[in-house]
């Protein structure tokens, strides 16, 4: 069952942020848009290539006026350990949530029981906390952060544009589309 058009779960965590703990909830999430990184654990292999990336683009994320939180079933604690062992994931500058628990992923579908785990997802979500886009990898594909930033432009642009929509690899500039029975069978 798909989760777009749903709004994200209800959530308080303790996150590693900015070399300090802090809680964040779903109320500190609404009012922008934001990006939902679960990845399966800390002190991995693929997660730190992605989480590196998106660190990347986190500038160009945030000038769009997004947020960005990585999130693994790992707690806060790991999250600091981590960010203090590895040169890659020392660049992060987003928050880093803790889900020991397991309520986060599983409120976003991805949890895999047996292991305790979160699948590769990413979730584009509004300020209202409706989930817009969900992309959702098997464990050894990692994911594109200069993709995710396409997404959210498309998001945004669509939210910001009624009845256009944006066609595959659209960017800001490119044409979009208004649907109709004049397009029908002409694309």
């Amino acid at each position: 069952m798909s989760n777009i058009n749903t709004q994200i779960p209800d959530f308080t965590t303790e996150a590693f942020h900015n070399g300090a703990f802090k809680k964040i909830s779903k109320k500190d999430v609404l009012g922008k848009w934001s990006v939902f990184v679960f990845y399966p654990a800390d002190f991995t292999f693929v997660c730190p290539t992605e989480l590196g990336d998106v660190a990347d683009y986190y500038e160009e994320l945030q000038k769009l006026g997004v947020e960005v939180y990585s999130v693994s079933t790992d707690t806060h604690f790991v999250h600091k350990a981590w960010h203090e062992a590895s040169e890659t994931i020392k660049k992060i500058k987003y928050p880093m949530l803790g889900d020991a628990s397991g309520k986060i992923t599983r409120g976003f579908g991805i949890m895999i029981e047996e292991d305790g785990q979160a699948l590769r997802g990413t979730f584009v979500v509004n300020p209202e906390g409706v989930i817009k886009t969900a992309e959702i990898h098997d464990l050894g594909i990692g994911r594109s952060a200069e993709e995710l930033v396409r997404k959210v432009q498309a998001a945004q642009y669509v939210a910001n544009n009624d009845g256009e929509v944006c066609p595959a690899k659209w960017k800001p500039g490119n044409s979009t589309l208004k649907p109709g029975l004049d397009l029908v069978g002409k694309i």
